[in-house]
C-alpha cells in the first residue's frame, strides 16, 4: 500500500475509533512497520490533523481543540521556563519526545496543563526520578501542545521563539 493511500486510511480508522489504535495495531493491520506508522503519524499531524499520542495509542482529537508538533531546544535549566510559557499561553504540554538517530522516536507523556502539573514535573526531575529525553539529541527535542485555538498555538510559538527555545 503506497504512502497516501496509508494515511488516508490511517486517519479513516482514527475517525472511526472511540478508544486509542496502538502503533502495533496499525502495523499489522497495514502489513508495514511500527515506525512507518510512527512517521505517518508525523506527516499527518504536520498536514493539520489532530492526532494525540497516549500510553495507549493514537487517537483522533475531537474536542474542538488544536494541536501542533513544536521543536524547541534549550539547557537543563530553563526547562521550567519552556514548560510554564506554554501552559501560562493557555497550552498543554502532551508529550516530549527526540528522534535518536539510532533507536528512532522516543517518546514519553507528559499532560501538563498548569504550573502546578509543570512544577511536580520539575521536582521529579530534580529528585532524579526521570531524566530529560532531550539529553539523548544535544538538547533537541519536540513536544505536542494542544490549545483551544491556532491562534493560542502561534502564540505559544511566538513566545518560545522570543525567548530562543523555538527551532
Amino acid at each position: 500500500m503506497k504512502g497516501e493511500l496509508r494515511r488516508k486510511k490511517i486517519t479513516q480508522l482514527l475517525e472511526e475509533s472511540t478508544e486509542p489504535l496502538s502503533g502495533n495495531y496499525l502495523a499489522a493491520l497495514l502489513q508495514v512497520s511500527r515506525q512507518i506508522i510512527v512517521q505517518d503519524i508525523t506527516l499527518l499531524r504536520a498536514s493539520g490533523i489532530n492526532i494525540l499520542s497516549t500510553h495507549r495509542g493514537y487517537l483522533l482529537q475531537r474536542d474542538g481543540t488544536r494541536s501542533r508538533l513544536i521543536k524547541v531546544r534549550h539547557d537543563d535549566e530553563q526547562i521550567g521556563d519552556e514548560l510554564y510559557t506554554i501552559v501560562d499561553a493557555g497550552g498543554k504540554v502532551v508529550d516530549v519526545f527526540v528522534d535518536h538517530e539510532i533507536y528512532g522516536e522516543l517518546k514519553a507523556e507528559l499532560m501538563l496543563s498548569s504550573r502546578k502539573d509543570v512544577d511536580d514535573f520539575i521536582l521529579q526531575l530534580k529528585s532524579g526520578q526521570i531524566s530529560p529525553l532531550k539529553h539523548l539529541t544535544d538538547d533537541f527535542h519536540y513536544h505536542t501542545v494542544v490549545a483551544g485555538s491556532e491562534e493560542i498555538l502561534d502564540f505559544i510559538e511566538e513566545q518560545l521563539k522570543k525567548k530562543g527555545y523555538l527551532i
